[in-house]
């Protein structure tokens, strides 16, 4: 088992490295329009990512009059997050959602349920190692402030992320509706006869201002803020771990820091909330990366003006 276990870990490791070298993701702006295996973009977008919410609610539901009101406050925080994600703006916002490969709607259909299953067990307060919320009272000091600082960032993290994405669009449909307008103007109204969605595939380097000043992701950087928020309001979420050296499993040198900070503020150890930060991270500056890749591809590192992908500064990226 030990054996199988390393070689999995090994494999997964290589697919993680994989993502920051590869410009293969067949979806959004680097979709392979025309492969058998495409899901049309807003199905697929609202499937994948519509289970997070779904799977949260099915599981907290029998249970919801037993949670404490940060408990709730911190499901609540989720599925307002992927109703916007999965319903909002696939189903009403966006202009035009590319095809989506089977294999992205797969692994993210995969993530969002895993995720939303280890956050539930959290949230209901399922526990191995006997602490219970009753073992705990308020938060004090500094530590009792903790879980407002992260609704704050999470409000101020889904605005800018919400602005981020929504000026992307605006963006998009102004250039279509120029494209459309010199089409009309001479007279060619062929895509119009073809019944084609006149946003789809059209797409435009946004401006180095407002939020796009320093970094062409601006809205990924305001989601990771949102997830941070919701680690310091996991902080009041019981039962959590005080004590990390009693986990049943030892930490991953990544959640060390994590750890050591709700340490020295003596608050329990949101774990299932870090690794969702982690994960989003580690997931989304590939893809961000990637991104950075296409623009210049497609525009010229000119247009692109020297910004990083999604951390500004860091010229990595």
């Amino acid at each position: 088992k030990k054996k199988k276990k390393k070689k999995t870990n090994k494999q997964m490791k290589q697919v993680t490295l994989g993502e920051w070298l590869s410009d293969y993701h067949p979806a959004g702006k680097t979709a392979q329009r025309n492969s058998p295996f495409n899901l049309p973009g807003r199905v697929a977008w609202c499937v994948m990512e519509v289970i997070g919410p779904i799977n949260l609610a099915y599981l907290l539901y029998p249970h919801i009059g037993n949670l404490s009101n940060w408990n709730l406050l911190a499901a609540s925080l989720y599925i307002i997050h992927y109703i916007n994600r999965s319903i909002v703006n696939p189903l009403f916002v966006a202009p035009s959602i590319a095809p989506t490969g089977i294999m992205i709607v797969a692994s993210a259909a995969w993530f969002n349920w895993l995720n939303s299953t280890c956050l539930a067990g959290w949230i209901l307060g399922i526990d191995h190692l006997g602490y219970s919320s009753s073992d705990e009272g308020e938060n004090q000091g500094f530590g009792g402030v903790l879980p407002y600082i992260g609704l704050l960032l999470f409000v101020i993290g889904m605005i800018g992320n919400i602005r981020g994405e929504r000026t992307l669009w605006r963006l998009r449909r102004e250039e279509a509706l120029r494209r459309q307008q010199q089409q009309n103007e001479k007279g060619d109204s062929a895509e119009k006869k073809k019944g084609k969605n006149p946003f789809d595939n059209v797409y435009v380097i946004p401006p180095a201002k407002g939020l796009f000043r320093f970094v062409l992701y601006p809205h990924y950087l305001s989601e990771w803020l949102e997830w941070l928020g919701y680690v310091l309001v996991g902080t009041a979420v019981l039962p959590g771990w005080k004590d990390t050296a009693s986990l049943p499993l030892p930490l991953a040198p990544w959640f060390v820091p994590f750890a050591a900070l709700a340490k020295r503020f003596a608050v329990p150890f949101p774990l299932p909330a870090v690794a969702f930060l982690v994960n989003e991270v580690t997931a989304m500056v590939p893809q961000a990366k990637r991104g950075r890749r296409w623009y210049v591809n497609r525009f010229g590192e000119k247009a692109v003006g020297g910004r990083s992908a999604v951390i500004p500064g860091v010229s990595f990226l």
